[in-house]
């Protein structure tokens, strides 16, 4: 489990470090629709601090599409989805980046994907607490990165109550379960969802009875593998909704594997489930 521990302090070092987290320096305006993406300045800290001074190019027509409501029905479970096709001989997506600017934490998730992914998508539901520009980078194996940007107009997502029962909640943390939307014995790339069980508590939410703010307490870190490699990882923070849920691509491959996750939170418990891809069919 040390590479699953190695990533927890990366996202709150780094909020520490750009003063975003609560409890830091005064939030920039609310961002606008209007407003140029290019210039926000929680956009251009979080910029210099994961790529440096590194290259950030507009997407090209039909390599990224980044998918998410202009206007979200519900701030603390707004469904999102990063898709990207690379066309070019001998390059693949390595990571997928997804930044909300406007959220406490802005760097939400990074994800990492491997060969046996079959497709470089990734779907999930956040939380956005003001309206503003939602990003997605993908990072190709050879070191470029392109970028998308949509805005979205939500509020209030990361001090929102559970929704969830606290002591149901706490008897079911950690729970993983696999689906697979498809046949996993065939030849063609087949879409596998992990629902966790976690109330993914922000630290920003009042309880009603107590007046106290619910401490923080959410997932960190989620590898995936398929046959023994690895397949996928997410390292997130508490933008992630509650019970978080991820869907992503896998390759079969011949004679079939076990999907495996392991999970680590924000207080380093550690959980894990193991399934056959092929009785994970739905």
């Amino acid at each position: 489990m040390a590479r699953l521990r190695s990533a927890l302090p990366v996202f709150a070092a780094l909020m520490v470090a750009l003063g975003l987290l609560a409890g830091g320096p005064a939030r920039a305006a609310m961002q606008q629709p209007g407003d140029d993406p290019a210039k926000s300045e929680i956009w251009l800290k979080v910029k210099a601090s994961l790529f440096g001074t590194r290259t950030i190019a507009p997407a090209p027509a039909g390599l990224l599409v980044l998918e998410a409501p202009a206007r979200a029905v519900d701030a603390a479970v707004v469904p999102v989805a990063i898709r990207a096709r690379v066309t070019e001989p001998g390059r693949r997506v390595d990571r997928l980046y997804l930044i909300i600017d406007a959220n406490p934490s802005p760097v939400s998730a990074i994800f990492q994907l491997s060969a046996q992914s079959g497709r470089a998508e990734v779907e999930t539901r956040v939380r956005v607490d003001e309206y503003s520009f939602v990003r997605a980078i993908v990072e190709l194996d050879d070191g470029r990165l392109y970028a998308v940007t949509r805005f979205v107009k939500a509020s209030g997502g990361c001090s929102a109550p559970a929704g969830s029962d606290a002591k149901a909640a706490l008897a079911s943390m950690g729970q993983m379960r696999f689906r697979v939307d498809g046949d996993a014995r065939g030849r063609d790339p087949v879409q596998v969802t992990l629902a966790i069980q976690h109330p993914n508590h922000s630290g920003l939410a009042m309880d009603q009875a107590t007046r106290q703010f619910t401490p923080a307490h959410y997932v960190r870190k989620v590898d995936v593998t398929y046959g023994g490699q690895p397949l996928f990882s997410a390292d997130v923070d508490f933008s992630m909704s509650e019970n978080p849920n991820f869907r992503f691509w896998l390759q079969p491959r011949a004679g079939g594997g076990e999907l495996r996750a392991a999970m680590v939170d924000s207080q380093e418990r550690q959980f894990s489930a193991v399934q056959a891809a092929e009785t994970a069919a739905r």
